[in-house]
């Protein structure tokens, strides 16, 4: 598949070895007829040892085959976190550095995830496009303020900080974008 293609969370082979996508950047170059090129980080499955790759925009990295299993996030087991199966019940074991930043998404009993797994080894996580999270410390809204809606910050409460409307307090639940991190509304 071409570099501009992939996307956070594909799995693909480069030198031998089998790795997740973490992160991209995008750099256009200055001037005209310059290529786009691609800064993925990216994970070694299993292992997690990181690597930083550069390739233009049209370059091939062929995507591994895995199987992505929809599960519902069950419980931590010290650092890592345990999903279950939907289907049969099997539980998958990620750690940490697999779960990276989604970690801040996750809550009990959340369902609509995917597990990746490749040679029945769990590597990865899919997170729903967006999650339910409760607000747990944020500052007051501004009486008599300017009319302005102002973003502020709120924690919370898997320790995550966000910025929110003004109108948000505290104990409110509220949706957030699990690909952007940001307030996608409030929720009931």
């Amino acid at each position: 598949m071409k570099a501009y293609d992939i996307k956070k969370g594909n799995v693909v082979e480069y030198n031998g070895g089998v790795y997740q996508i973490r992160d991209i950047e995008r750099s256009s170059p200055q001037g005209r007829g310059g290529n786009v090129k691609y800064r993925f980080t990216m994970y070694s499955v299993p292992g997690g040892t990181k690597l930083d790759i550069s390739v233009g925009g049209d370059d091939e990295l062929k995507e591994v085959d895995l199987a992505r299993r929809q599960a519902t996030f069950s419980y931590r087991d010290g650092d890592a976190f345990v999903f279950m199966d939907d289907e049969d019940f099997t539980p998958y074991t990620l750690d940490p550095d697999a779960i990276g930043d989604a970690a801040g998404y996750i809550t009990d009993g959340l369902t609509g995830c995917y597990v990746q797994v490749i040679d029945d080894a769990p590597v990865g996580l899919q997170l729903p496009q967006s999650v339910v999270l409760e607000v747990i410390e944020t500052p007051p809204e501004l009486k008599g303020g300017t009319a302005t809606k102002r973003p502020k910050p709120a924690k919370l409460n898997t320790g995550i900080e966000i910025q929110v409307p003004e109108y948000i307090g505290n104990g409110e639940k509220v949706w957030v974008n699990t690909v952007t991190g940001e307030f996608a509304g409030r929720a009931d």
